[in-house]
């Protein structure tokens, strides 16, 4: 079976799974996004592997991408089945349809689990519910997704997990107790203070003024500093929140970039993941978390973040799941894990081990089998 992946961009936590499904599978893989979107830093590299890529020549207009290459590819008769993401005004429908007049199979691979409420979306929510309902096969992020596509009327058996997942290796990698105090040294954090995390980017959906207020109700009781890496629309208004409510200990740190970033994480005493719902979007995942906890880092994640929800996190096992919103139980959460040292490091022991198993060739498992589901005919 020869199979057509059409998806956004190369990036670099997915590299890996395209090569494990390039082992696999007959599979070419086509981008068709020039990395523009909000959500994306331009810094991370977009990345090649070990697999068959093409790069779709094309433009944007008001927002929206056009790909008119994508065409030969869509109407190439070599392909018997394609496996579309869910980015793509146009890409999506327009894949969908043509497998739709080709009669093959169409695979959708999605993490959504609330669908944005732009104009634009509102529109077009119907054409994306009949997409869910009349795909093949459904790939998504963990189970916060399959609920939500069952209860848009989404038969189970067409949804298949692909455990979203990031490069172990790499953020795994050991740092020795002297790297740790030559980065505090850099930081200027001293030795006795405990450090709090978050990474990603500083835009309203990750609810850092939440966070601010969270640790400025704690700063007293807890010697720590908190670490913000990352930029974003938010930046200013976060920095000025913080010296509004007289947070000192605070860092906002640049990009920094991911062959560096795992010390940062095995530095932290806790991570957190503030995000809230907004109208544009929710948190479909979170995928550093997974890169937390390659470092043993417990995590806070609010109810608001895929990967608290989806089957990666535990309440009182990986850490601590909040409800969005609440900078009081933020806080609270925060002071126990920097209090209860026994707690801290059972978190950390289960977290190394937990996170070994969260692998691509897992992640990649879940598109196989959705493969599989469509070449017998079990749908």
């Amino acid at each position: 079976m020869k199979i057509a992946f059409i998806t956004n961009i190369c990036s670099h936590y997915r590299v890996k799974l395209f090569e494990e499904l390039h082992q696999s599978l007959d599979i070419d893989f086509y981008f068709f996004s020039d990395g523009s979107e909000w959500y994306w830093d331009q810094r991370h590299p977009q990345l090649k592997g070990n697999f068959r890529w093409t790069i779709l020549s094309g433009f944007s207009l008001f927002g929206v991408r056009f790909n008119p290459s994508l065409l030969k590819v869509l109407f190439d008769k070599k392909y018997d089945l394609y496996i579309k993401c869910i980015n793509g005004k146009i890409v999506l429908p327009l894949t969908f349809i043509i497998s739709k007049l080709r009669r093959k199979p169409f695979i959708l691979w999605t993490g959504l689990w609330k669908h944005p409420e732009t104009f634009v979306h509102r529109l077009t929510f119907p054409i994306t519910r009949f997409i869910y309902r009349h795909a093949d096969a459904i790939v998504v992020y963990g189970t916060h997704v399959r609920d939500y596509l069952i209860g848009l009327g989404v038969s189970p058996v067409r949804i298949f997990i692909a455990w979203n997942t990031v490069d172990n290796d790499l953020f795994g990698k050991a740092v020795t107790q002297s790297e740790k105090l030559e980065l505090r040294a850099k930081l200027g954090i001293p030795e006795h203070e405990k450090v709090i995390l978050f990474t990603g980017r500083l835009e309203p959906v990750k609810g850092l003024d939440v966070l601010i207020d969270a640790f400025a109700c704690s700063q007293y009781q807890v010697p720590a500093t908190l670490i913000l890496i990352g930029e974003g629309s938010e930046k200013q208004r976060l920095i000025d929140l913080a010296k509004k409510k007289s947070v000192n200990k605070i860092y906002f740190l640049n990009y920094i970039d991911n062959h560096m970033l795992y010390r940062y994480y095995a530095l932290a005493d806790v991570f957190v993941l503030p995000s809230i719902t907004t109208p544009r979007v929710k948190e479909a995942w979170g995928l550093v978390i997974n890169e937390a906890m390659n470092q043993g880092c417990p995590v806070i994640a609010t109810n608001a973040v895929g990967a608290a929800v989806g089957g990666l996190l535990v309440d009182e096992i990986t850490g601590y799941i909040v409800d969005e919103n609440n900078p009081s139980q933020l806080s609270n959460a925060i002071l126990f894990l920097l209090k209860d040292l026994k707690l801290s490091r059972k978190i950390r022991n289960y977290n190394i081990t937990e996170i070994k198993k969260w692998t691509y060739h897992r992640m990649a498992s879940g598109f196989i089998a959705a493969i599989h589901s469509c070449s017998t005919g079990k749908k």
